[in-house]
């Protein structure tokens, strides 16, 4: 698989890391991309956990008083580290699509939230569905995603919301593989060497 034929819009698209990435921040990883134009890009890292819960967050940040966020949905869920751009800051990726004070519309059933908002619902019980609540993200200026996939630095692939909400952080590096047709294993990290 090359990406000779990468679309000029990777929303909604996966990018999953070749082995020649070994030893850089991208090793090994799955990216579900939020936004791509001219400007750049912006995505999150989805395969990495952080050693914190969304019930920690949710307490840290007071939403709602802490018996309440026992018993919310995802509570127990680990964060992701979502990339290595401001890892302070907190994004909600979920399904169906709502729209919050600062949602992005990826596509017609998930949205990226980065307002306390989609956390105030989550905490009562009325949240989305399907969600990953990371911190950080990866972003990538104009051009310099596309000089990457040049390099074949990243496979692409449409997202599967199977692989996204509903498999562990830990086994979608993997199952994103897969859905290109091959195991990771057969990836040789030299070009030309599959």
């Amino acid at each position: 698989m090359t990406n000779l034929n990468a679309p000029t819009n990777l929303v909604g698209q996966f990018l999953i890391a070749m082995p020649s990435q070994l030893g850089d921040a991208f090793e090994r990883t799955v990216v579900y991309v939020c936004e791509h134009n001219a400007s750049g890009a912006l995505g999150l890292v989805v395969n990495r956990s952080a050693d914190v819960t969304i019930s920690d967050v949710l307490t840290k940040l007071d939403v709602v008083d802490e018996m309440s966020i026992q018993y919310a949905a995802h509570a127990s869920e680990s964060v992701l580290v979502g990339g290595p751009v401001q890892t302070e800051r907190g994004f909600v990726l979920h399904a169906p699509f709502h729209e919050y004070a600062a949602t992005i519309k990826i596509n017609d059933n998930v949205g990226l939230t980065s307002s306390r908002d989609i956390l105030e619902d989550l905490a009562r019980g009325q949240g989305p569905d399907k969600m990953l609540l990371a911190l950080g993200y990866a972003g990538w200026s104009a051009g310099q995603l596309e000089a990457e996939l040049a390099r074949n630095a990243w496979l692409t692939v449409p997202a599967d919301e199977h692989v996204l909400f509903e498999t562990l952080p830990r086994e979608r590096y993997q199952q994103a593989m897969r859905l290109l047709g091959f195991d990771a294993a057969m990836l040789s990290d030299q070009a030309g060497h599959a």
